[in-house]
Parts: C-alpha cells; structure tokens; sequence
C-alpha cells in the first residue's frame, strides 16, 4: 500500500511537471519570439527586389544595391553603412534609426521615407527624390544639408511634418 501512495505521488509530481513544461514553453513561444538578423553584407545586390519586406535590423554594410527596389519596406535599424543605393527605390520605407553613414543615394528614390533619427554622417546625397521624407533628427551638414535643403517639398505622410522643417532649412 504504502508503495502504491508513493508511486501515485511520484505519477502526481511527473504530470504537474509536464503540464509546467507545457505552459512554460507556450506562454515563452508567444511572448519571445526569434530576432533573426539578415545579414547581406559585402553582397552585390544590384536590381534586387525587396518592396514590401520586413528588414528590421538587416545588415547592408559595404553592399552593392544599385536599382534595387526596396520601396515600402520596413527597415527601422538596417545598416547601410558605406553601401552603394545609386538609383534605389527606398519610397515609402521606414528608416528609423538606420544607419546610413558613408552611403552613397545617387539617384536615389526617397518620397515619402521616414528617416526619424537615422545616422547619415558623411552620406552622399545627389540627384536624390526626398518629397514627403521626414530627416527629424537626422544630422544632415555642409554641403549635403544645402543640397537637400534646394529640393525640400512636401509633407510627409507619417509625420504630417514639411520635410523642409524636419531638415532644419534656414
């Protein structure tokens, strides 16, 4: 008898265990998911397709992304440190606090992107479409910050800030 109480006890502990287990591994998969990272750095990616992506944190360093198109996609914290985006389609994309220092926009398409504390240090601007892009607290200097200034029109969709007042323009 007295080993039968034990062995109901010993089942008891191995089912409350199990059913911890379950609830723990539910409530975590929900609650935390996977960050996965995208790295395509050092890659050319010329006339890659992108539009309409979710590319949070995507890594873009050093990449080769000439008449890419990555209109309308989410890119809050990429990386496009020193990248190439010469005649890219970056409109309507979130650039929050992305990083963009040593990049080159040539001929780049912009409308409508919300570039809300991004890093530019050092970023080429030329020949860029910036109507509707919100630059607030974008350090934007020099003869980069004239340029963009000269072309500044808009409002932009997400902010309803003139993009003429998000780059400071004297």
């Amino acid at each position: 008898m007295k080993h039968l109480l034990m062995n109901l006890s010993v089942n008891k502990i191995l089912k409350l265990n199990v059913i911890f287990s379950l609830a723990f591994s539910i409530f975590f998969s929900f609650t935390l998911p996977a960050i996965a990272v995208v790295d395509y750095g050092k890659q050319t990616l010329i006339g890659a397709d992108f539009s309409n992506t979710d590319l949070k944190g995507a890594n873009f360093y050093l990449t080769n992304l000439q008449d890419a198109n990555l209109s309308g996609s989410d890119l809050e914290g990429a990386s496009f440190f020193d990248a190439k985006l010469q005649g890219t389609d970056l409109s309507n994309t979130n650039l929050t606090n992305a990083t963009l220092d040593s990049a080159i926009f040539d001929g780049a398409n912009l409308t409508n992107a919300n570039l809300k504390d991004a890093f530019a240090f050092n970023t080429q601007f030329n020949n860029v479409d910036i109507t509707g892009s919100d630059f607030t607290n974008v350090l934007v200097t020099g003869q980069e910050l004239d340029y963009l200034c000269s072309i500044a029109n808009g409002i932009s969709p997400i902010s309803n800030k003139k993009t003429v007042d998000t780059l400071n323009c004297k």
